[in-house]
């Protein structure tokens, strides 16, 4: 048998004597995808950014083919024929496809520091062959969709069989995070063709689409690889024990818990709201308590309407009206001042201030439960930090620890943390809440709604699946074109399937 394409064996880091990675071993073979799982802060990210270039180890060691490496820099990984499809996207949207695909390696498609337009499209077309893509290198980025935007990123991450005479290894970060639908189909459409030219290392932390696509998986928790199991005889609720080191819950998503609103107050009323090439003529209500559903896929206008009820975007015609009183945000600071909170989709981007510490991150929404007047109550401020941190179970060395160095996924309970802090919150925003989280951090946001639920907080949710839209919603909205096709109730057991809705999504 021809040795691994990729080994790793025996890898430790460690970070201000917190082990990220203990001993850690494995491989991929040729034409192979491998799973790899693991709770958020297990060790997945620091594996990663090892196999980029960005970290060295403590110890141990890398080989390809058969033959140790050093990876330095990102640029020795890419050389080694590694391509990364980060978890959040690293396109440059204001420029081309092509640009981007080519960024940093553009080779002869620049003489004199000027691009050669047929070069490089040429050059970037051939990557988008690779995994037959429709996408025009000249498109630009900005006008993409996500889904898209995530195949140019594979594009991006094939041009690695450029600088190898080895066939490509590549590492696909929670590629499914925030796609459904006919998007996924396409996703796994795309990894089989890969299978065909390259090996794959697929990280996810949807435990069925590791089941569908990989060879073999192997599980990290607290930095160890525990475990490695064969697809075929393993099941999403023994990878959930090994991840998260107890069985699932029987009530994931807190069924249970969820009260009745019927009778309860209007919190939110939101009535012909219209935005032009986004949604037109919206109106829905949301009681105290209740969790709003939207569903729709991307391009339905769900999206832009809770930025416009953020006040991130403006609207052209409709009312806005929080408990009776009519209401029109410039900017979130406004809508930040009346009580709303929103956890975005694009985290890193719009949820985190990136050069701030855990502790910072969580009172930036609301400082006064810490301080007095002007003034922050430092002691105060550290206990309150502590709290969250431990209450949503953040995987960091400590509260002043830059957020920056931490998972995505703990990156998310942060943000989520943020609003749960503020005193004044009345509606809370949830756009993909759960995303790129383990499913024992997703049981833990679950329960956070319920417990917002009874304090009567009104929640507006685009969800990471339909069965998630579905458990957690008192009543649901599917969009389609801009517009409002239906609204169910999904009241316990009068919960509607995924089918009924899917069939007015699309």
């Amino acid at each position: 048998m021809s040795a691994p394409v990729l080994q790793v064996k025996n890898l430790t880091k460690s970070f201000k004597g917190v082990v990220a990675l203990n001993d850690v071993s494995f491989e991929v073979r040729r034409h192979e995808v491998v799973g790899l799982i693991g709770e958020n802060g297990a060790g997945k990210s620091t594996l990663l950014k090892i196999l980029s270039g960005i970290y060295q180890p403590d110890s141990g060691e890398i080989l390809r083919n058969g033959k140790k490496i050093v990876f330095r820099t990102v640029k020795e990984s890419a050389a080694a024929g590694i391509g990364m499809v980060h978890q959040e996207q690293s396109l440059v949207t204001s420029v081309t496809v092509a640009e981007n695909i080519l960024l940093g390696a553009e080779g002869d498609a620049v003489v004199g520091g000027i691009y050669n337009w047929k070069v490089l499209n040429r050059k970037a077309q051939k990557q988008l062959d690779k995994i037959g893509s429709p996408i025009s290198p000249t498109a630009g980025v900005e006008d993409l969709t996500f889904a898209q935007r995530q195949m140019v990123e594979l594009a991006k991450a094939l041009g690695v069989e450029e600088y190898t005479a080895d066939e490509p290894v590549i590492v696909l970060d929670e590629p499914s995070s925030v796609l459904e639908g006919d998007e996924l189909e396409v996703l796994f459409a795309q990894i089989d063709r890969l299978r065909q030219i390259a090996s794959v290392v697929f990280v996810s932390h949807r435990l069925d689409e590791v089941l569908r696509v990989s060879d073999r998986v192997y599980i990290l928790k607290d930095g160890v690889c525990v475990a490695e199991r064969n697809p075929e005889t393993a099941d999403t609720d023994e990878l959930h024990r090994l991840m998260v080191g107890r069985e699932s819950s029987a009530e994931f998503y807190r069924e249970g818990d969820q009260k009745s609103v019927v009778g309860a107050d209007v919190l939110l009323k939101v009535d012909g709201l219209s935005r032009q090439k986004a949604f037109s003529d919206v109106s829905f209500d949301v009681r105290k308590g209740e969790v709003v559903g939207i569903a729709g896929v991307l391009g339905s206008g769900r999206e832009e309407l809770t930025r416009v009820l953020f006040g991130a975007e403006g609207c052209d015609s409709g009312t806005i009206l929080l408990d009776g009183t009519s209401v029109r945000f410039s900017s979130p600071v406004g809508a930040v001042a009346a009580g709303f909170g929103y956890i975005p989709a694009e985290r890193r981007i719009e949820g985190i201030a990136q050069s701030m510490s855990v502790q910072e991150n969580i009172f930036l929404a609301d400082s006064r439960p810490v301080s007095v007047g002007p003034f922050m109550m430092v002691n105060k401020a550290r206990q309150v930090a502590d709290e969250w941190i431990s209450r949503l179970r953040i995987r960091t060395p400590s509260r002043n620890t830059n957020i920056n160095n931490l998972s995505g996924g703990n990156q998310q309970k942060v943000v989520l943390a943020k609003w749960l802090n503020s005193p004044r919150l009345k509606v809370l925003i949830l756009d993909h809440p759960t995303r790129g989280l383990d499913v024992g951090a997703k049981e833990d946001v679950y329960t956070f709604i319920r417990a917002l639920c009874d304090q009567g907080i009104g929640i507006v949710l685009l969800a990471d699946t339909l069965e998630e839209t579905i458990a957690l919603s008192h009543s649901i909205i599917v969009m389609r074109d801009g517009e409002i096709q239906r609204r169910f109730d999904a009241a316990p057991g009068q919960k509607p399937l995924p089918v009924d809705l899917v069939e007015q999504m699309v």
